[in-house]
């Protein structure tokens, strides 16, 4: 594989996996690459270096490193499967539901979709409560209120669970089959992208809920900046950002970021500068000043990474300083980028 780095960024390390990669988590010191085959590898963050493994019978969906990289979570077609640093002990559930993901509310509570239910976990796979079942498959998940309470996604509705309660404490509606899932950190906005090419949002404080239609495509892919004030999505040719500060996006339009065909990737840059960095089907990862301009402005890439037509797989940043990607064929790379002020 070919890739043109651009001047001024560095490049950390280069490995290859033997797994088509579908998904990585980044914390810590650690990053985890998850292929389609089940197969889950454990790196060293500034190395590269191999530190663990694990396969999960069934294959992969997603994965997802605890807050201090001493646990992970991986989640399948079939079940899911929970790794233990210290010791490398695997816990594998061959639950036979659909495990779309997991989500840490802090190192000791997971979250995991299992079939129509979430269940609650401690790091050792322990079932600490679950939530009641859902209209169907449980597509997403996210924790509102600092861990206190899980918004699960399914079909028809985002509903609020609390928890040793199966029964939802919140709902909210809307007829549809929600794709992805984001909590703003700023606690006041749910966000769900969804299948019939649209984003809705719900203000937490008072249930109130606007819809962004118009999209070209579904929208399987938000992300909200560490701000909160900046929403990521995909759905179009273009990265649509939405401005959340003030009131909301009621009555505004997105920025648009220009670069890929079909958006494969999305990845904000830790810290409050507005950078994203995208990836497309036809491999390449585009670096943006993703809040600069006005409402309705079309940018352009800050920096490019132009891949050879291999898909992008996915996007994670190590720190605010690394940024980790993965292609479909199996090349894992990390690179550095300068400091978070500039790109």
């Amino acid at each position: 594989m070919s890739l043109t780095v651009d001047a001024g960024l560095s490049m950390a390390w280069d490995v290859t996996v033997d797994d088509a990669p579908v998904a990585l988590s980044a914390r810590g010191d650690l990053v985890a690459v998850a292929g389609a085959e089940g197969t889950v590898k454990v790196l060293d963050a500034a190395t590269g270096a191999g530190i663990g493994a694990l396969d999960l019978p069934g294959g992969a969906l997603n994965t997802a490193l605890a807050p201090h990289a001493r646990h992970l979570t991986v989640t399948g077609p079939t079940g899911y499967a929970l790794w233990r640093r210290s010791d490398g002990h695997v816990t594998v559930r061959e639950s036979g539901a659909w495990s779309a993901t997991a989500v840490w509310a802090h190192d000791a509570r997971v979250a995991v979709a299992c079939g129509r239910r979430a269940l609650v976990l401690d790091p050792d796979g322990e079932e600490l409560w679950r939530t009641g079942a859902a209209a169907s498959t449980v597509t997403d998940l996210a924790w509102l209120r600092q861990g206190r309470r899980l918004a699960v996604a399914a079909y028809g509705a985002v509903r609020g669970h609390e928890r040793h309660a199966e029964e939802p404490v919140a709902t909210y509606p809307y007829i549809g089959s929600h794709l992805a899932l984001a909590v703003a950190p700023t606690g006041k906005w749910i966000c769900s992208g969804n299948q019939d090419a649209s984003i809705h949002i719900w203000r937490i404080r008072d249930g109130s809920e606007l819809t962004m239609s118009g999209y070209q495509e579904k929208v399987s892919r938000l992300a909200f900046d560490d701000t909160g004030f900046w929403l990521a999505a995909d759905g179009a040719p273009d990265v649509t950002v939405w401005d959340f500060s003030g009131k909301g996006p009621a009555g505004t339009a997105p920025r648009s970021l220009r670069r890929h065909e079909t958006i494969t990737a999305l990845a904000w840059r830790p810290g409050p500068a507005g950078h994203l960095a995208s990836g497309g089907h036809d491999g390449t990862i585009a670096l943006w000043y993703a809040t600069a301009g006005q409402p309705q402005s079309l940018l352009r890439p800050a920096r490019e990474l132009d891949g050879d037509g291999l898909a992008v797989a996915a996007l994670a940043w190590a720190g605010p300083h690394l940024l980790i990607a993965a292609w479909r064929d199996g090349r894992v790379r990390a690179y550095g980028v300068p400091s978070r002020t500039v790109l």
